[in-house]
């Protein structure tokens, strides 16, 4: 049988053990109740309601003052030296704050940092045509910075996506306008920098608020199949270089030396030509020196020019001289140096007697020789 029948009331929940009918509870006296707990958890009391009531204010107001407190200490942040803050007030734009404790409304603004001092690195590579219809595998990588904060959040959707794809459109299109000996030996330069400014010029009308710092063109190669047959071709450009390199080298080297002796040829020409002209002309003095003293005494200055011959012929030959009582001098040569020094003899008195012979001669000028030196020799003796 329910409780709720007729002639089952013992059984109604609402009504105590002791048979007092308690009814649903009111819900001003429940609100009541949890106010007094409230009061007294902050030291009010529970039988006094005005004093309760009082009590319950306060703690209110130090719970806001605590949430207060709680929210300015939650809108304080740090923007680190390197970056730069971007400050969004109800999801728009608000301006861009410096490296520094800041101070920020919560659940109001929301900051964005970037770094603006990092180099970034952002490589590209992959299987590219020539303009001479050849396979090539590129791989090249950037640098870059971040130099303007709010384009590089807001200009586009992912700036770092962006460059991406302007590099490997950039890389296409110079590796599609040059051969493949220019990428893979001599042009690595020129590919470098048209891919530079290939990349500037795609990135400009974006304003993406980076700079390139730097292209590096790290490997260019050709597809496996081929790659021996290329290496070996590239083995022979490099030794063509090579050979030029020491053949400039050596030419740089042989012409200074030839020139070198080309000059000092010239200088010995013109010091042999200089002593040439100056014994010419010391020649001339002495035979002009001679001459009066020649037509004052002939047979004198004849005789003092043989001797002075003689002496030079034998100042250069050794000799003995023996010296006999009651005859004349005689001279004796070593056997074993006369045939040595026979033509050197000759050479001197060639070189004396034409001197002697330029002299006037006078129609009995040998036998007055001869007749002198016989005199010569007996008045020594």
């Amino acid at each position: 049988m329910a409780w709720n029948e007729p002639g089952n009331n013992d059984k109604d929940p609402w009504k105590n053990k002791g048979g007092k009918n308690q009814g649903p509870p009111d819900l001003d006296d429940l609100l009541k109740d949890i106010g007094n707990k409230f009061g007294g958890v902050f030291g009010g009391n529970k039988s006094g309601g005005g004093s309760g009531k009082s009590l319950s204010s306060v703690g209110i107001m130090v719970l806001l003052i605590a949430a207060i407190l709680v929210y300015a200490f939650t809108g304080f942040y740090t923007i680190k030296e390197a970056e730069k803050g971007i400050v969004l007030r109800f999801g728009q734009y608000a301006g861009t704050v410096e490296p520094g404790l800041r101070w920020k409304w919560t659940f109001v603004e929301r900051i964005i940092p970037v770094d603006m001092q990092t180099t970034r690195d952002l490589p590209s590579a992959g299987f590219m045509l020539t303009q001479d219809e050849n396979v090539v595998r590129v791989e090249m990588q950037i640098q870059y910075r971040v130099v303007d904060a709010r384009n590089y959040v807001f200009s586009v959707t992912d700036a770092d996506d962006s460059l991406s794809q302007s590099l490997d459109s950039a890389l296409r299109y110079v590796i599609g306008h040059s051969s493949m000996d220019d990428i893979l030996t001599s042009g690595r330069e020129e590919v470098r920098q048209a891919v530079r400014v290939q990349l500037e010029k795609i990135i400009e009308p974006y304003n993406l608020g980076l700079i390139i710092v730097d292209v590096n063109f790290k490997d260019a190669r050709p597809p496996e199949e081929v790659k021996d047959a290329f290496d070996d071709a590239i083995a022979a450009q490099e030794d063509e270089v090579r050979f030029l390199r020491e053949a400039e080298a050596y030419a740089r080297g042989i012409e200074p030396r030839a020139r070198g002796r080309v000059k000092r040829l010239e200088q010995e020409a013109l010091a042999y030509k200089s002593q040439t002209v100056l014994d010419a002309e010391g020649e001339v003095a002495r035979f002009n020196k001679l001459l009066p003293e020649y037509q004052a005494a002939p047979e004198v200055t004849r005789q003092r020019m043989y001797l002075t011959a003689m002496e030079k012929v034998y100042s250069n030959t050794s000799k003995v001289m023996v010296d006999v009582d009651g005859g004349n001098n005689m001279m004796y040569l070593p056997l074993d140096k006369i045939m040595q020094q026979q033509s050197t003899g000759q050479r001197v008195i060639q070189q004396s007697l034409p001197s002697v012979n330029q002299l006037p001669a006078s129609t009995n000028s040998a036998p007055a020789l001869s007749g002198r030196s016989d005199r010569f020799n007996s008045g020594r003796n």
